[in-house]
């Protein structure tokens, strides 16, 4: 009971990019568990179509006007998309190992980290570790 509504009130104060990042966590994990041994033939077409899900909405998300991410951004990602869709039917057929899609999702993960400590930072701060991250 208490756990249920620590998720509501955990839900409520999300950011967008804290809300991606939780998606692709979950949905990261199942891919992980269906890309086992063990698990059922359900379990991994359950994963792979989440996944699909997950890009697809990426996909909707990138041709939407009120996107905000530059032109170059955008094309990399619908590429990664197109190629998401591409691996992911044949895998729902077969025994093919998911690395390829738990380490693209886990690259995004990382890039969506970056963003949403980048957006706590003031500023100042944020320029400081640009800089530094550039005289290194």
């Amino acid at each position: 009971m208490y756990f249920e509504a620590y998720k509501k009130a955990n839900l409520a104060t999300e950011n967008p990019t804290q809300t991606e990042y939780r998606l692709f966590a979950e949905i990261t994990r199942e891919l992980e568990t269906a890309n086992t041994r063990d698990t059922t033939f359900s379990n991994r077409i359950n994963a792979l179509f989440r996944n699909n899900q997950l890009w697809l909405t990426i996909q909707t998300d990138l041709v939407s006007d009120q996107n905000k991410l530059d032109k170059e951004t955008k094309a990399g990602l619908f590429s990664l998309a197109i190629w998401v869709e591409k691996f992911s039917f044949p895998a729902m057929r077969t025994s093919a190992d998911l690395e390829p899609l738990i380490s693209i999702n886990k690259q995004i993960m990382q890039g969506l980290s970056g963003a949403a400590k980048t957006a706590r930072m003031p500023a100042q701060s944020v320029r400081q570790e640009q800089f530094a991250q550039v005289s290194i």
